[in-house]
């Protein structure tokens, strides 16, 4: 079988499970960092025509990272395409898992289900914090409703003051964000790269929790570890 991955998360999942399935991939998809297979461009602006060139029996991707337009433009052009759309822990489990053995894998792989462990061993429960979560910059982007990150940060005891909101990603001016009296700001390094120089001056004050954007939103092996990546990130903010 021949699959490109317009996902980074879902490349990482494929080449680790199933090695030489991939043929393709984003110019995004950074792990496994031994990947050697054609780049076919962006998450966003993939070339068509190089992935078509591909000749895949199966196109991987996402309602989040990947276009609407791009998606039908492949189905149009005759490519089986597969859309992920998890926005708990458990469908992102749940996804991977039917992923993966309908892709050929025999047997759940082991990070998959080390990943089942460390998630059961965070349910939701208390909550430690009540914060702001920037996901862009110029203008600000924050995670608001019904999101994968979203949940993951619940399940970490940190509630999202704009949970609420019924878009997914509102756009709060500063004075908004504010107003909402946070006392965590969470930072992750992707989409935007926030930084210790880039982000909290904006928040003075206000303790700001850098976090890791790979283990926040990547749904594959990085979610084995994620847990107690960003529980220590969590528990370490600066300012």
């Amino acid at each position: 079988m021949r699959v490109v991955s317009l996902v980074p998360s879902l490349t990482e999942a494929v080449a680790v499970t199933l090695p030489g399935l991939l043929v393709g991939a984003t110019d995004w998809c950074t792990a496994p960092a031994d990947l050697d297979v054609p780049r076919v461009g962006g998450s966003k602006y993939p070339d068509l025509d190089r992935v078509r060139a591909l000749r895949p029996d199966l196109v991987l991707l996402n309602v989040e990272e990947n276009r609407r337009e791009d998606a039908a433009a492949l189905a149009a052009a005759g490519l089986p395409i597969r859309i992920t759309y998890p926005r708990t822990v458990d469908t992102a489990l749940t996804e991977l898992a039917d992923l993966l053995r309908d892709l050929g894998a025999r047997a759940e792989p082991d990070w998959l289900a080390a990943a089942r462990r460390a998630w059961a061993d965070r349910p939701a429960g208390l909550v430690r914090h009540r914060a702001v979560v920037p996901v862009w910059r110029r203008p600000w982007v924050v995670l608001g409703t019904d999101t994968f990150a979203g949940d993951v940060l619940r399940r970490l005891g940190v509630a999202n003051l704009y949970a609420g909101q019924p878009e997914r990603y509102p756009r709060p001016t500063l004075d908004q964000m504010r107003a909402t009296a946070p006392d965590l700001v969470v930072l992750p390094d992707e989409p935007y790269l926030f930084t210790a120089d880039d982000g909290p001056e904006a928040f003075p004050g206000v303790p700001c929790a850098l976090l890791s954007g790979r283990h926040l939103t990547w749904y594959g092996p990085s979610l084995a570890e994620a847990p107690s990546v960003l529980a220590d990130q969590l528990a370490n903010p600066v300012g």
